[in-house]
């Protein structure tokens, strides 16, 4: 096990611990960045290397961290859970909770050996930590790594589970109406709690009702991007009676730099040769496929447009839409051209760049020749999306991603959503498919999706604005100063 104590008695020393999958790793590693080199804290980051991915092992050996933040790898436990053979290729967040589970026994042993840090931050898949930093005296806080909607709506799941005893919440006749929040669809809502029957269901629910045990809440979002949300846990009677611990909004915190690969550099290059906001970035998360029908209608789709389009493209699944979650960053060895319509590579050449398994998004968002991101929506995508201003079609897979692109398209404006065909199963078909892509990148109301994200572009900035009392970085600045103090 690789640990490394502080090296300044000085420094605040703080311990960050996510849980498996690109989407939680990422946000905890930006934190505990931020941490690092603008709070002068001294971090130690809690690596459960389990069934690790190829981006995650990447991400956490660069070479370029600070030298007041240290990887701290923990080994993969030696008894892990053995799940049935027929839950070992699907339901990927039961999965990631035995991971969790199995890899934290030794906990204990690895905070005292770092010296029992002054406070230790969690993935809200991590509850597991609450008992034993009881023990030794360690205030836990939670980093929400989703909305603050979802967050909301984990605080209610508890009287749900509670009063809603005879149907599934999906049955429902109307939408679910979490105290003070905007009303969710039953269509839209996560995953995890759409069969209450199922082992993944009283995951969440555990994980959830434990979110009002913490010191505090760090959420990955701003003012202005969830004003009604964010008002009501500060100030709804519900929340105050739970209690919800106090939150603290500090994002948006994306990815800063990353490593860019030979395929990555080409794609920049790529983009370097097109017209400005002309390319439609397609990028599915670190976890999401596609069906082969669905992927086929995508190529057709994008084909009829002919719009330019940059597209990060991965075998696709017929079984599960999370089939790539414990394989982010992993080469696809498979040929685009065994599963992409005969002939899309060389009728598409020079309208579009294929991109095997993962791209350097936040350099490709970020860069001028972008003119819209079709996304999964996933938090980690959304606000990388919002940061710079760009429009999304939405492209919801799995878990929270359905409320989320329901909230960008109908709450906030800066999105679009393609309508599926009941009578192909649920598919997008290539003419819906033509019709989004050209809409966003040339029609008029494309032009005022571009002006609003513009818009959260610039309030994110303003948020996070170091020198102009920016109120994220002023709530992680009090945050900071409460463990200094000792005020926790």
């Amino acid at each position: 096990m690789s640990m490394a104590r502080s090296e300044t008695a000085n420094n605040l020393h703080v311990a960050v611990l996510p849980s498996p999958g690109m989407g939680h790793i990422i946000p905890l590693f930006n934190l505990a960045n931020r941490l690092a080199t603008d709070h002068g804290c001294h971090v130690s980051y809690l690596n459960i290397t389990a069934e690790a991915s190829a981006a995650q092992t990447q991400l956490l050996t660069s070479p370029n961290l600070p030298p007041n933040l240290h990887i701290v790898h923990i080994p993969p436990a030696k008894q892990p859970t053995h799940l049935p053979q027929e839950e070992q290729s699907t339901l990927a967040f039961t999965r990631l909770c035995h991971i969790v589970d199995d890899n934290l026994r030794e906990l204990k042993s690895i905070l005292l050996h770092l010296g029992k840090p002054k406070a230790l931050i969690i993935d809200i898949f991590c509850t597991q930590a609450f008992e034993v930093c009881k023990q030794l005296s360690i205030p836990v806080y939670t980093f929400y790594t989703a909305s603050a909607a979802l967050f909301a709506f984990s605080l209610y799941l508890p009287v749900m589970d509670r009063e809603i005893i005879d149907c599934e919440f999906v049955d429902l006749p109307e939408p679910i109406r979490v105290p003070g929040c905007s009303p969710i669809r039953t269509e839209d809502l996560i995953t995890q709690v759409t069969n209450r029957k199922i082992e993944e269901y009283k995951w969440f629910l555990f994980h959830s009702s434990r979110l009002p045990m913490a010191a505090g809440t760090l959420l990955n979002t701003w003012n202005e991007f969830e004003p009604i949300t964010l008002k009501a846990i500060k100030e709804n009677p519900f929340y105050h009676q739970i209690p919800a611990p106090p939150i603290y909004p500090i994002g948006p915190l994306i990815k800063e730099t990353e490593p860019i690969t030979i395929s990555g550099a080409e794609c920049l290059a790529w983009l370097d040769s097109q017209p400005p906001e002309s390319v439609v970035f397609v990028a599915l998360g670190s976890g999401g496929s596609l069906t082969e029908l669905q992927l086929t209608e995508v190529a057709w789709g994008l084909e009829l447009s002919g719009q330019r389009f940059i597209w990060v493209i991965r075998a696709p699944s017929d079984v599960d839409p999370t089939a790539a979650f414990f394989k982010a960053g992993d080469t696809d060895s498979d040929d685009p051209r065994t599963f992409l319509p005969a002939g899309f590579v060389e009728r598409t050449k020079g309208v579009g760049h294929l991109v095997s398994s993962w791209a350097p998004q936040a350099k490709v968002l970020g860069h001028r020749s972008t003119g819209a991101f079709w996304s999964h929506c996933g938090w980690n995508s959304t606000l990388e999306s919002m940061t710079y201003g760009v429009p999304m079609i939405a492209w919801p897979l799995y878990a929270e991603q359905r409320m989320n692109a329901s909230a960008l398209v109908e709450d906030i404006g800066v999105a679009v959503k393609p309508a599926v065909d009941p009578g192909m199963g649920e598919v997008v078909p290539r003419e819906e498919i033509k019709r989004v892509v050209s809409k966003i990148i040339e029609s008029e109301e494309g032009k005022a999706m571009r002006r609003k994200a513009r818009e959260l572009s610039q309030s994110a900035a303003k948020a996070l604005n170091s020198s102009g009392n920016g109120s994220s970085y002023e709530s992680l600045v009090r945050l900071v100063h409460k463990w200094k103090a000792n005020q926790v």
